[in-house]
């Protein structure tokens, strides 16, 4: 039975704890465009940054995994040497089942849990209401573009169900009042703002959404996985990472 898009990009994350290289072949490396601007463009850096970690160095857990058409995409927690315990995701295009374009977005993990006791990785795994993909990605990207890029506070009752909203980050608290209060933060360190929606993915109850702007006054990519349930935003989790200035890129292709 052949392996599924999204279960090949967790097992190419997975081969930095095995050590093993054949996932790597899923990856057309005549085509390969890179989008972590800390790496050099194609496969050779991808390959070099591989042979670089010590063997047993490092270990990779993938929480969840998702397919949009030709996106796979996952949620996935690392103890990578040199890096410390993180959470990232990770994004594939595919073409002619090859992995052609890749996004990601890493992030330290802090200690202990967040103020709505939850970590940042917990909570459910296994999409589900694969029919409603579609209206889901629509609902996840009005709630961005309508209340997190515009801060429409008054908006927040058509999103949130009786103002629950279950909360993974370790920036935001859990329901429509500490939602309401960090809209209302537009600077301080603690100011997480969204400028720009640059991609929206699903599988099901769960979106993912890939935005541009800033934390603290940092230009960052805020990568937001938003899950939905009877028409309404119900939990979020979240990867946060400072964008560098473009003179410090390693490749000319941009973090969207």
């Amino acid at each position: 039975m052949p392996i599924s898009k999204k279960d090949r990009t967790t097992a190419i994350s997975k081969s930095i704890e095995t050590g093993k290289r054949h996932p790597l072949h899923y990856i057309d490396s005549r085509r390969y465009v890179q989008h972590n601007v800390n790496l050099g463009d194609g496969l050779g850096p991808l390959l070099r940054f591989f042979d670089e970690l010590p063997e047993g160095s490092s270990k990779v857990n993938p929480i969840r995994a998702f397919e949009d058409g030709d996106i796979s995409f996952a949620h996935i927690e690392y103890h990578l040497h040199g890096y410390g315990h993180v959470a990232g995701f990770e994004i594939h295009r595919w073409e002619d089942d090859r992995i052609v374009e890749h996004w990601d977005n890493l992030e330290p993990v802090p200690e202990g849990a967040g103020s709505g006791g939850r970590t940042v990785f917990d909570g459910p795994t296994e999409p589900t209401d694969l029919h409603k993909t579609a209206s889901n990605k629509q609902l996840a990207a009005r709630f961005v573009r309508e209340v997190l890029v515009t801060r429409a506070v008054e908006s927040l009752p058509e999103f949130l169900a009786g103002g629950e909203f279950a909360q993974h980050s370790h920036r935001w608290g859990d329901g429509i009042e500490e939602l309401e209060r960090l809209l209302a933060t537009n600077d301080g360190e603690d100011a997480t703002v969204h400028h720009t929606l640059h991609r929206v993915l699903g599988e099901g109850d769960f979106v993912l959404t890939m935005s541009e702007g800033t934390v603290g006054g940092v230009h960052s990519a805020l990568f937001d996985l938003f899950r939905l349930s009877e028409d309404k935003v119900v939990e979020h989790w979240e990867v946060v990472e400072p964008i560098p200035p473009r003179d410090q890129w390693r490749n000319d292709n941009g973090k969207f």
